[in-house]
Formats: C-alpha cells, structure tokens, sequence
C-alpha cells in the first residue's frame, strides 16, 4: 500500500484483508474502519468497500473463487 486510494468494489466471494506492517484504512459500506499490522479483516461478500488515502505498508489479499 503505497498511500493511494483505489475506488469502491465488491465481489460476490468474501475477501480477507491481512495487514502485514503498516496500517490499512477502509471505507466499508459507508463506514471508516482502520487494520493494523498483525490484523485480519473479512469483507463479506456483496459488501461495497474501498481503501482510503494514506493506507501505507504491505497487505495480503485472499479471496475465494467466484461462484
């Protein structure tokens, strides 16, 4: 993550968010939700969320297959 917001998404499989260092600042479904480094955030499925400005360090994304 490298400070860049990126737009609203959604997917129709749950997404996890693992925050390896830094700090991963959220918008999920209308509301601001902050992941510290060490921390697993699960989007669930359907659920519109973006990555806010300032979001800095390294994320691991896991996501499910699409059905």
């Amino acid at each position: 993550m490298d400070g860049t917001q990126v737009g609203e998404e959604s997917h129709r499989a749950a997404e996890a968010l693992l925050v390896l260092d830094g700090r991963l600042e959220l918008e999920v479904d209308g509301m601001p939700v902050s992941v510290r480094a060490g921390e697993l955030f699960m989007v669930p499925a359907g659920v519109v969320h973006a990555v806010r400005a300032g979001s800095r360090g390294t994320l691991v994304i896991m996501e499910s297959p699409e059905q």
